[in-house]
């Protein structure tokens, strides 16, 4: 995650690292594979399927990014992922079930509970043997090749146990970005902030500059600077009264610092 704190950008990127983002784009790779297999690509569903699970995949990457300038762009695409995967893609994957009178697996089931066990990991250890010829679900990592293999109602479920998995993980997501918001506030509180900050410093800088200005030795008034434009002095800097001409009191550049420093010692 970019995060730089002279910069008035908030802190952004770093998507690829996400467990949600990788669950989600496993989900992707996965549904072209399924779709392919038992979808006819000259329906309508097909393409939805894979444009829903596409959407879960960009949108996570593109929220990720207009972090940056946004808080509010980024927890409005990170849900709109979200949506895409368990309100559109499940709801796909539980239809072709149905249509095809094949059973949607309860989610506290054996067989969900053991899918959802293995989808935790990238590879699953511990895993039983399988009989000669059997497809087995290696981990997260191995479910485009399971779902290439398994039969429809398997491959199904499967998918909605990573699609559950994925619209959990950005919902735990949502909610973390909508804390940090409240804690921590958008761009446009930050770059006022750095603003103010920036005028504060200024107007000091030039508080200084006027508690540098020395009095006229002669009647008091504040000096300005002035520079000899004739006589062996030619060309050098000086103090000269503002009240000039008619007070012409003067003073050294140098009286300033020594002025400086007297009040320093007091």
């Amino acid at each position: 995650m970019n995060k730089s704190p002279s910069s008035t950008l908030l802190p952004h990127g770093g998507y690829e690292k996400l467990r949600s983002y990788k669950v989600a784009e496993v989900v992707y790779d996965a549904t072209v594979i399924f779709c392919d297999r038992f979808i006819d690509k000259r329906s309508r569903t097909h393409d939805q399927m894979v444009q829903a699970a596409r959407s879960g995949v960009r949108n996570i990457s593109e929220g990720s990014g207009a972090a940056a300038t946004s808080r509010k762009t980024e927890i409005k695409l990170t849900n709109v992922a979200r949506a895409s995967l368990s309100d559109e893609l499940a709801k796909d994957y539980k239809s072709f079930l149905l249509q095809q009178g094949l059973s949607v697996w309860q989610k506290d089931s054996r067989k969900s509970l053991a899918m959802r066990k293995r989808l935790m990991h990238d590879i699953a250890s511990d895993l039983p043997r399988s009989a000669e010829g059997k497809i087995i679900l290696t981990g997260l990592l191995g479910l485009p090749e399971f779902v290439a293999k398994a039969d429809p109602e398997i491959a199904a479920n499967a998918m909605l146990c990573a699609i559950n998995q994925a619209a959990y993980l950005l919902y735990r997501q949502i909610q973390s970005q909508d804390r940090d918001f409240i804690s921590h506030g958008g761009f446009t509180e930050r770059l006022y902030a750095t603003r103010m900050k920036q005028r504060e410093s200024g107007n000091s800088d030039r508080s200084d500059s006027i508690a540098q200005i020395p009095v006229c030795p002669i009647c008091d008034k504040k000096m300005i600077q002035r520079t000899a434009k004739k006589g062996v002095n030619a060309g050098k800097s000086f103090w000269g009264c503002s009240g000039y001409p008619d007070c012409r009191g003067i003073r050294e550049m140098s009286d300033v610092s020594d002025q400086s420093d007297e009040s320093d010692k007091n």
